[in-house]
């Protein structure tokens, strides 16, 4: 089967032929329908080879969809051509996070070796893929893999973040959006059909404020630091109640701090890092930095549900598996609007 992969520290993904995989017991396959390209793959494909802790080579995708094709030994209750979506965070099962349906905060995934698809284990980015358990496998019923896959990540993630902030999103309140790409355009139609919220979005890209607006953004500003005054005069100098900042470098982080008014919340979504100075006079009182990781099985169910009675969408661009190499490429340098989509 024709697979991405990525094999050389340094290099670009390549497609390559490599063997059908076998479901072993308790396993299913899956022949993909849909794999989503996500900016955490690029991430890893730019680090240094003293960072990366990945196998390689490594088929791409924790963004996955498709159709049951095999069934290992031991599996029940799944039929053959069920279209199902993949819920990436793989955990033990076992521990008390997956006994929730948390298995993104499982205890026992570093000890054991379990790794996300495309993150460690053989990704969707490939005609065929293994999953290594039916309880990762959620109905995607009549919605459509293609224009949902990536949901399962670009959905997931800001809908677990935004979950973790409700009670601060209530009537009068204003959110920030740093940066709208595939998570950040997702998360501002979330916010508006989840809560009552004023919401801003800030990007660098004069295109992307556009995409934010047609989305449901009531304001959009240039990401810059005078971004700052503009928000705190929209909030009548009180700073906002919650950003959440999709990028995570120092530069957004700094200017979410700046944003923020007494008991906010800074959620920080995106794969970036800095330091932010905390303690009772370095920033606004009793606020809140928190780094909240994809989300729960239970999750991606509700945001499936939300695809369908509420219009939550992912702007996709398309993309064969032959052409996912390009895709890469438009990722890396920040070209994608929203979502690129392989389709094998």
């Amino acid at each position: 089967m024709k697979a991405l992969q990525y094999r050389t520290i340094g290099s670009a993904p390549e497609v390559v032929e490599i063997e059908t995989p076998e479901p072993g017991p308790g396993q299913v396959r899956l022949k993909v329908t849909a794999a989503g390209v996500c900016h955490s793959d690029d991430f890893i494909m730019s680090l240094p080879e003293e960072h990366y802790v990945y196998a390689l080579p490594q088929t791409l995708g924790h963004e996955g969809a498709g159709t049951v094709d095999k069934l290992g030994d031991g599996v029940a209750h799944l039929e053959l051509g069920t279209s199902v979506a993949v819920y990436g965070p793989w955990g033990c099962g076992r521990c008390y996070e997956c006994s929730k349906g948390s298995e993104n905060y499982c205890t026992n995934a570093h000890e054991f070796g379990i790794r996300p698809p495309g993150l460690g284990s053989p990704g969707s980015m490939a005609e065929y893929m293994i999953v290594d358990s039916a309880r990762h496998l959620v109905p995607l019923g009549d919605l459509d893999p293609v224009k949902n896959v990536s949901l399962t990540d670009a959905g997931l993630t800001p809908y677990h973040a935004i979950k973790g902030s409700l009670d601060k999103l209530h009537a009068g309140s204003t959110c920030v959006v740093i940066g709208v790409g595939g998570l950040g355009h997702v998360a501002v139609q979330l916010l508006r059909a989840m809560t009552p919220a004023t919401v801003v979005a800030l990007d660098i890209s004069e295109e992307k404020l556009n995409l934010a607006t047609d989305v449901g953004a009531q304001y959009t500003f240039p990401s810059e630091p005078g971004a700052v005054a503009t928000v705190r005069d929209l909030t009548r100098g009180e700073g906002v109640n919650v950003v959440f900042d999709f990028v995570a470098n120092q530069a957004t982080m700094d200017l979410g701090h700046a944003m923020m008014r007494p008991q906010g919340d800074q959620v920080l979504v995106g794969v970036g890092a800095g330091v932010l100075p905390v303690g009772l006079t370095t920033g606004a009182m009793e606020s809140t930095i928190r780094s909240p990781y994809w989300g729960s099985r239970p999750e991606l169910i509700e945001v499936l549900d939300l695809a369908r009675t509420s219009g939550i969408n992912v702007h996709t661009e398309v993309y064969s598996l032959d052409n996912a190499p390009e895709a890469y490429a438009k990722l890396h340098r920040n070209e994608i609007m929203g979502r690129a989509v392989v389709v094998p």
